[in-house]
């Protein structure tokens, strides 16, 4: 992955407009060269010395799959995500969620109305598209059963595109990925809360058997992020969480947010619901309950309403957020500028009422 430092001057402008109306304007691209974190080193080769703390992006988006007239995208992965790939790559760290199974083959989940499958292609398309880490922890990440989930491991080592929530056993699928940005040791875990009741047992990674991590586990979740906050200056937990089309959390939501942030997490972000919720601050901690659809071939409506979250990080904490709102058509997210902007802008951090969250950090 490609990413040259952002100077401070850019990060300074770019939060100019925290919480306020959004100017809607498409990001350059830029470099960006988060670096996953090895304990090893050559025999004999002295430790290099540690590179000094800096302020840093994260951008989120919401749900990402390749059904539909998406599919064709992946012939030409290096434009397979569209115009928002620049706002992606220009922040030091982006994320979103892969909801769909990697696999081209394997076993229909049984009972589900919507299956959701996609090749190998699909991390390289986002890996080009400006997407440094994915989470498969939600409720197709397993669609098509034991033989698929086989196949998105193989897809998984084989191109090394980093992904959390998914594993050959519990240990691996509730591990954090590392990364060190700007200095900054960084751990990601991914989970979901959301499981058609009937393939809970099937689709839970355990101690013997592979499957995804799951947030119903609550105490296995506050383990998670307990070993993540070992040696790490920011631990981000993403969930596959709440309900379709509701505007506002749930109270398990609430529940899960409030204990992974005492056990250690920064930040906790996530979807489901297919439209965008609120976020903001949980004491000194972020939380945002929804980011809705992002690279989704249904979206319509309601639906379509999409954006990215941006947060800076310092030291630490986030010290800044911004929601970039944006509108899917054709499948594809497209940032919206001037007064549509300013509106979406504005609709959006309405959503917070309902969360008990602030604006500012306590």
């Amino acid at each position: 992955m490609h990413r040259n430092v952002i100077a401070a001057t850019a990060l300074a402008g770019m939060f100019a407009l925290v919480a306020t109306a959004c100017d809607g304007t498409e990001d350059p691209a830029d470099g960006k060269t988060p670096q996953a974190t090895s304990s090893q080193r050559p025999a004999g080769q002295p430790k290099a010395a540690a590179q000094p703390k800096q302020p840093f992006t994260i951008a989120f988006g919401g749900d990402v799959h390749f059904e539909g007239q998406l599919r064709a995208r992946l012939a030409s992965p290096a434009t397979a995500l569209g115009p928002i790939a620049r706002t992606l790559k220009s922040a030091d760290l982006a994320m979103v969620n892969l909801e769909t199974a990697i696999t081209t083959g394997g076993t229909p989940a049984p009972g589900k109305e919507f299956k959701f499958r996609a090749p190998a292609s699909a991390f390289t398309a986002l890996k080009v598209g400006g997407v440094d880490i994915t989470s498969m922890a939600n409720n197709h990440g397993m669609d098509f059963m034991d033989s698929g989930l086989r196949d998105s491991l193989k897809a998984i080592r084989r191109t090394g595109f980093p992904t959390v929530g998914i594993g050959r056993n519990a240990a691996e699928a509730y591990r954090a990925h590392r990364f060190t940005v700007k200095g900054n040791k960084v751990a990601i875990v991914g989970a979901t809360q959301v499981l058609d009741d009937h393939l809970i047992s099937a689709w839970t990674a355990t101690d013997t058997k592979g499957g995804l991590a799951s947030a119903k586990d609550v105490p296995r979740m506050v383990r998670a992020v307990r070993e993540a906050r070992k040696g790490s200056d920011v631990v981000i937990v993403h969930l596959h969480w709440g309900q379709e089309m509701s505007p506002c959390p749930l109270p398990r939501q609430k529940d899960l947010a409030r204990q992974l942030t005492e056990a250690g997490a920064d930040v906790v972000v996530g979807g489901h619901a297919h439209i965008p919720l609120g976020g903001g601050y949980l004491g000194d901690k972020y939380v945002h309950y929804g980011l809705g659809n992002f690279v989704f071939y249904s979206a319509n409506g309601a639906t379509a309403n999409s954006g990215v979250l941006v947060l800076k990080i310092d030291d630490g904490k986030v010290v800044a957020d911004r929601w970039k709102p944006a509108r899917i058509a054709g499948g594809l997210p497209r940032l919206l500028t001037g007064a549509p902007a300013a509106a979406e802008s504005r609709r959006w951090h309405s959503l917070r009422r309902c969360t008990g969250l602030t604006a500012r950090p306590a």
